[in-house]
C-alpha cells in the first residue's frame, strides 16, 4: 500500500455518508468518519490506553466545526500524553470533573474579581479599571455575588437589572455588559456551558432610545455672556477658576481640553493652539487661532511661570479637577437657559452653537464673498476663535489667490489667521461657524487686514 496523503479540506468536504474513514496522514489513528450528510463527519482517534492496554477512541468534535488543523492539535496533545504512560480519556474526563468542582466553588463575585485582576492592566484609563468593579460592587453583588456561576440563569441577572433598568438606563446597560463579559470568561474556562446573559433584554422592558434620553448640559443663555464676562469673572480678585472660564469661552473648548492644556501645544507667535488628537473627543487634531485677549491670559499664565508643562495647574501642581469650574459656576449661582438649572462649563461651547450657522451656508457664503456679521459675538463683547484645517486652509488659498491677482506678496498663513482673529473674525468648521469677513475683490481691506 501506498505512503497515506495528508488529509486536506477538500477531501473532508467531499465525504459522504456510507463513505469508509479517511485517516488524517499525520497523526496516527486520527481518521475522519462520515456523517448523516456530505461534507459532515466525527473525529476520533484510536489508540491503545497505556494503563489498561486495551483499545478506545477518543473524539475530538465534528467536522467542519473542529477543523482538520485543531483535530490535529488535539490529536497531538493526546498522542503526548500516551507517550508519557497517561490515558488521555480518562485524563480528560479528570480535568472535566476538575472544572466542574470550581464551577460549583466559584461564585459571581469571585469570577468578576479574577477576570477585573487578570484584565486591569491592559486598560489604559485607572479610573475606568475602579469603575468596572464598583459598579459590581453596587448593583449585583450584594444580588448574585454569593451565587455559584454555574447556578445562574438569564432571570437572575434580569432581576438583578430590574430596578435600574429604567431609571438609570446608561448605568443599566454598562453594568449588563460588565456581567456578560464576567459569564463569557467563564464560558471560555469551561465552567459554565454558555453565556446566559446575552437574552436578559427579552424579560426586561425596552428602554427609550439614547435620542430620547438624552440629556444636554444646561448652558448659559448667550446673550448673557458678554455680562457674565465682564461684570463677574472680570471683577473682584483674579482667581484661576476665572481665567479658565473665560479662556473657554473665548476659544469654545471644551472644559477637559483647557483643564490639561500645555505649553508644547501652545504657539504664541502664531496665535496658535494646537489640541492633540488624544486629548480630543473626535480623536482627531484641533488647531484654535486665540484671539488678542486669548494671548493676554496666556502670557500672564506664563509670566506667572507656575508650572512648567500645564498651562493651568492647580496649587498642587497637576491638572485640575473636572469640578473646578462648575463650582465656581454654582457658587456664583450662574443660570443656565433651563429654568432651575445651574450653567456648567461643559455646557458653554453650547452657547456657540446657538450662533452657528452650517456648512452648506458657509460654502454658499464664500461663494458669494460675504459672511454675515450678525452671527459674530465680537459685536457683543466677546471674540469667540476655533479653527478647522478644512475652512482655515480654503480661506487662506482665497487670500492667496486674491494676493496673486493683485500682484501682492501674502502673508503667511499663521499671520493672516491671526490677523483675521484680531479682527474679530471668527473661522468655526468644528462649530461650523464662519463670521465677519469678506474676500471679494475689495475683501483685503473690508476684513481689516494690512496692505502689502
Amino acid at each position: 500500500m501506498g505512503p497515506i496523503m495528508n488529509l486536506t479540506d477538500r477531501k473532508a468536504h467531499n465525504i459522504k455518508p456510507g463513505d469508509k474513514p479517511i485517516a488524517d496522514g499525520t497523526v496516527p489513528g486520527l481518521r475522519l468518519y462520515s456523517g448523516k450528510l456530505k461534507g459532515r463527519g466525527k473525529w476520533l482517534m484510536r489508540f491503545v490506553s497505556p494503563e489498561t492496554n486495551k483499545r478506545r477512541d477518543m473524539g475530538f468534535g465534528v467536522y467542519p466545526e473542529v477543523s482538520i488543523i485543531e483535530a490535529r492539535t488535539a490529536a497531538l496533545a493526546a498522542r503526548e500524553l500516551i507517550r508519557n504512560g497517561v490515558d488521555p480519556i480518562d485524563a480528560r474526563q479528570a480535568d472535566t470533573q476538575a472544572r466542574h468542582r470550581d464551577a460549583q466553588a466559584l461564585t459571581f463575585e469571585k469570577a468578576a474579581r479574577r477576570y477585573h485582576a487578570d484584565h486591569k492592566a491592559g486598560w489604559r484609563n485607572p479610573k475606568h479599571a475602579a469603575q468596572w468593579l464598583t459598579t459590581l460592587e453596587t448593583y449585583v453583588f450584594p444580588h448574585i455575588g454569593k451565587r455559584k456561576v454555574d447556578d445562574l440563569k438569564a432571570r437572575d441577572f434580569a432581576d438583578t437589572l430590574r430596578g435600574i433598568w429604567l431609571e438609570k438606563p446608561e448605568t443599566a446597560s454598562r453594568v449588563k455588559q460588565r456581567c456578560s463579559t464576567v459569564m463569557d470568561w467563564c464560558a471560555a474556562q469551561e465552567l459554565i456551558g454558555g453565556n446566559p446573559v446575552g437574552v436578559v433584554t427579552k424579560l426586561l422592558p425596552k428602554q427609550a432610545s439614547g435620542r430620547e434620553r438624552v440629556v444636554h448640559q444646561p448652558a448659559m443663555p448667550w446673550r448673557e455672556v458678554p455680562a457674565f464676562v465682564e461684570d463677574v469673572l472680570r471683577v473682584g480678585r483674579p482667581s484661576l477658576s476665572k481665567t479658565m472660564l473665560e479662556f473657554l469661552i473665548l476659544t469654545a473648548a471644551r472644559s477637559g481640553e483647557v483643564r490639561a492644556m500645555a505649553w508644547d501645544e501652545v504657539d504664541l507667535d502664531g496665535g496658535v493652539w494646537t489640541v492633540p488628537a488624544e486629548r480630543m473627543k473626535a480623536g482627531k487634531a484641533h488647531r484654535v487661532p486665540l484671539s488678542g485677549r486669548a494671548i493676554e491670559i496666556l502670557e500672564a499664565q506664563k509670566e506667572a511661570a507656575a508650572h512648567a508643562t500645564l498651562v493651568f495647574p492647580s496649587p498642587t501642581g497637576v491638572a485640575t479637577s473636572d469640578m473646578i469650574l462648575t463650582k465656581f459656576l454654582r457658587d456664583k449661582k450662574v443660570e443656565s437657559s433651563e429654568p432651575g438649572r445651574t450653567a456648567t462649563a461643559h455646557g458653554l461651547p453650547q452657547v456657540i452653537d446657538k450662533t452657528n450657522v452650517s456648512r452648506s451656508q458657509i460654502f454658499r457664503m464664500m461663494k458669494a464673498g460675504k459672511f454675515p456679521q450678525s452671527y459674530n459675538l465680537s459685536d457683543t463683547g466677546c471674540v469667540v476663535a476655533w479653527n478647522e484645517t478644512e475652512i482655515d486652509d480654503w480661506l487662506y488659498g482665497s487670500y492667496r489667490t486674491w494676493a496673486a491677482s493683485h500682484g501682492h506678496q501674502p502673508l503667511a498663513q499663521s499671520r493672516f489667521t491671526r490677523k483675521l482673529v484680531e479682527r474679530g473674525h471668527r473661522l468655526d468648521a468644528g462649530r461650523r461657524n464662519v463670521t465677519g469677513m469678506e474676500l471679494n475683490d475689495d475683501g483685503k481691506r473690508a476684513a481689516g487686514l494690512p496692505t502689502v
